[in-house]
């Protein structure tokens, strides 16, 4: 694999992370490609808890928020970043996909999720999903990303791996004109994650939890707004290397199924109704396919 021009001097550096079959630590690649499909192409199916009612696994969560951080892309991140037993934090939590994953890793994870009707929601999925020994692995605190520090201060510095998918609104956007999904919890607290543009506190908040060495996961989307495109990574990335964050991989998560050579990308309602007419000189709708990892690492040996 070579070397990005982004990110030219980063010649796969040594990394925690999980064993391999060779036994030797995995080591992060400077650009790869993971598939991440598990929001278009997996159907809803219904969990019945050892006790309880049915409960319909994400059937409440939009389509916009259950491809923020799906199953598979929380699956990718915790086994590379970490091992068994460590610690994982997520931020912009808007689903159970990284707290469950992180479970049936045998990890422990927090999230901070400060909108109560969301933690509500999440806990139901995460009762209907895990068994009770697993359940003892996560937990949600009521916090914003931007106070983790403060809401989760009895484990600084000593995080493994944060996990973070921005709203648009906090990298570099607009809120989307796009009326919250009726019912959807998460769409209730999108601004309940940050109530003005402070990704920049929040990176700091990463920085205080992770341990030396420890990695910050950061999704993106690029996306088009008023005919211009808006890549909110490079902004991030500045934005955590002045902080010492150190740039050491970037990931194109697949967000669609693959079909041979061909992606299968399947136009919903919302794109649908965005089509132009014909000889329309206006952009065509964008559709979401991939999402970009940026994993930025605190230094070994500093521990500002």
């Amino acid at each position: 694999m070579h070397h990005t021009p982004s990110n030219p001097n980063n010649p796969s550096h040594g990394h925690r992370g999980s064993p391999d079959t060779s036994g030797q630590a995995r080591r992060m690649l400077p650009l790869t490609v993971w598939l991440c499909s598990d929001h278009t192409s997996a159907p809803v199916h219904t969990h019945r808890p050892a006790s309880g009612p049915a409960v319909t696994r994400n059937a409440d969560i939009c389509a916009r928020h259950r491809q923020t951080v799906g199953d598979q892309l929380a699956r990718h991140l915790i086994s590379l970043c970490t091992r068994e037993g460590d610690v994982v934090a997520e931020g912009f939590t808007t689903s159970e996909s990284t707290l469950v994953a992180a479970a049936e890793l045998n990890r422990r994870c927090m999230a901070a999720v400060p909108h109560f009707p969301l933690a509500q929601h999440i806990g139901s999925q995460l009762r209907a999903r895990l068994p009770e020994q697993q359940l003892n692995r996560v937990a949600m605190r009521p916090c914003r990303p931007d106070q983790m520090a403060r809401g989760m201060a009895d484990h600084l510095g000593q995080v493994d791996l944060v996990i973070a998918a921005p709203p648009p609104y906090e990298t570099g956007g607009r809120i989307p004109k796009r009326a919250a999904e009726r019912g959807c919890p998460a769409c209730r607290a999108d601004l309940w994650m940050l109530t003005r543009e402070q990704l920049g506190l929040f990176l700091a908040a990463s920085w205080k939890m992770l341990r030396p060495g420890g990695v910050l996961a950061v999704i993106t989307t690029a996306r088009h707004e008023n005919n211009r495109l808006i890549d909110p990574a490079p902004r991030i990335i500045g934005q955590a290397q002045g902080l010492g964050f150190r740039y050491a991989q970037h990931v194109i998560a697949l967000r669609v199924p693959i079909d041979g050579d061909s992606l299968m990308v399947q136009a919903g309602p919302a794109d649908l109704a965005e089509l132009r007419q014909t000889g329309s000189h206006s952009l065509p709708p964008a559709v979401s396919v991939h999402a970009d990892v940026c994993f930025l690492q605190k230094r070994v040996g500093d521990a500002r």
